[in-house]
């Protein structure tokens, strides 16, 4: 039986609310779709929609009650409730309250790229020394943050939570309702610059992390990155002593000394504090070997055991849409897709070039990036996009297929010697790109999400089960 999260006292006291029946809950869920039994449910009213609208398939799919606000007039006849003011200002309260209540370790990860890669190290590693609960997804805005909060379980031993941001001040007011004992900047890099004036304010609203510490909380900073000084300032206006720094640079206090790469992941030696660790991470990349480092510094920060920590990071594998590696299968052969589709910044694109460059090709294979817009660059976006071609060039990418208006200043900026294909959206490209591909190729696909190259993916995978259903039936 799953342990109670929440009782209807507890979350009226944290709310300041009115339960209208006694219940328990197991769970705290925002989307009726995925309610489980048990479950509180928040309605959440957004831009688009109104969560009262489900309060009744919500409690028809087993919550154990539901979260509404007290101008709402539809509420079902002794329907299990918690009536509060706001519920969007009640589920930060919720989370609070699992805040002050928890004994959990709390670290907190921001950046402009690798926050999600980094969590999901941190969850693997601290899973190895106790029960550890982490971010789910990228719930890691005003409503993810706080919703993932308040899911966290009595019993739980360390909470690895996520802040994500686009606009200044939005981290603030995360950071002071998580109070983080660790806070992780990944890095800051050209991120949504179209609501930043440059990358300095991009490392200032990154830097907001800092806010909800205590004196004893420690802040982990990317060294090699040219905004760390003014990050470390920030961190010790803050009032925060402990200020350790990750990276390649002499005074990092967790240096990588080695790397060393295939296919299938990277064996890595980093100093801390001058003492050597030995580890090896199941997934390519240096982006990612520095992102290890963040939490190999985390670790050392808290205390733990860092040798039992970091092996866990063995088993660590690239996510889906984000450097996730498929076989697929040909009639003459296979093909390898890694499936950057996600989303897309000049530094992760960068990266994902590197990791392709690298890959290993079958016989007579290609490197083969497919590359959709980058969104949210604001006006320097044509000059960002044609700065990638050195990036192609450098690491011997043979053929570049290009969608969106933004990437057309990519595949102007290539060299001759790279066979180029652009097209309007990703739809214009999906057949040349189906058309190109052949056995012994590694395929990369990789863009912001909203320039819909999901779909490029999903249409590269689909060759196998087309191979493997044309099989059966010649069988038959």
């Amino acid at each position: 039986m799953t342990a109670p999260l929440w009782t209807h006292t507890e979350a009226a006291a944290a709310t300041q609310g009115r339960a209208t029946a006694p219940w328990t809950a197991t769970g705290v869920s925002i989307d009726s779709r995925s309610v489980a039994p048990g479950d509180l449910f928040i309605a959440i009213r957004g831009d688009n929609t109104d969560g009262h609208r489900f309060v009744a398939n919500a409690l028809d799919s087993g919550a154990a009650a539901a979260m509404v606000a007290e101008d709402w007039k539809d509420a079902p006849a002794k329907a299990p409730l918690l009536v509060v003011r706001d519920t969007d200002a009640a589920m930060a309260d919720l989370a609070r309250a699992a805040r002050a209540r928890t004994t959990a370790r709390i670290v907190g990860v921001t950046g402009s790229v690798g926050k999600t890669s980094t969590k999901e190290m941190l969850a693997l590693v601290f899973g190895r020394l106790g029960k550890t609960v982490a971010t789910q997804g990228n719930l890691n805005n005003h409503w993810g943050l706080p919703l993932s909060l308040a899911r966290l379980p009595r019993d739980a031993d360390f909470g690895i939570f996520e802040l994500g941001m686009n606009h200044p001040g939005e981290i603030e007011p995360l950071s002071r309702i998580l109070r983080p004992e660790v806070a992780i900047i990944t890095t800051v890099e050209a991120v949504h610059l179209e609501y930043f004036d440059g990358e300095e304010g991009i490392a200032d609203a990154k830097a907001e992390i800092f806010a909800g510490m205590t004196d004893d909380g420690a802040a982990v900073l990317n060294r090699d990155n040219p905004h760390f000084e003014r990050l470390r300032n920030h961190a010790r206006a803050a009032g925060l002593q402990r200020i350790c720094a990750f990276g390649t640079a002499r005074e990092a206090h967790v240096r990588l000394v080695s790397i060393a790469s295939d296919d299938t992941g990277s064996d890595i030696a980093a100093a801390v504090d001058e003492q050597v660790v030995l580890y090896r991470i199941g997934a390519p990349g240096k982006h990612l070997t520095m992102n290890s480092l963040a939490v190999l510094a985390a670790v050392h920060m808290l205390g733990a055991d860092i040798s039992r920590a970091m092996s866990a990071l063995a088993d660590f594998r690239a996510m889906k849409g984000r450097g996730e590696r498929h076989t697929v299968h040909l009639d003459d052969g296979s093909f390898t897709l890694i499936d950057e589709s996600y989303n897309a910044s000049p530094a992760s694109i960068r990266a994902a070039l590197e990791v392709l460059g690298a890959a290993e090709r079958g016989h007579g294979g290609r490197t083969i990036a497919v590359l959709g817009d980058m969104l949210e660059i604001g006006a320097t976006a044509p000059d960002v996009h044609a700065a990638l071609a050195a990036d192609v060039a450098r690491n011997g990418v043979e053929i570049v297929v290009t969608a969106g208006p933004n990437m057309e200043y990519l595949a102007k900026a290539l060299p001759k010697n790279i066979t180029a294909f652009h097209g309007a959206d990703s739809a214009a490209i999906r057949d040349t790109v189906l058309d190109l591909v052949r056995a012994g190729d590694v395929v990369m696909v990789k863009g912001s999400l909203g320039s819909r190259m999901i779909p490029i993916a999903e249409a590269l995978l689909a060759l196998d089960r087309k191979r493997a259903q044309g099989a059966a039936a010649r069988r038959a």
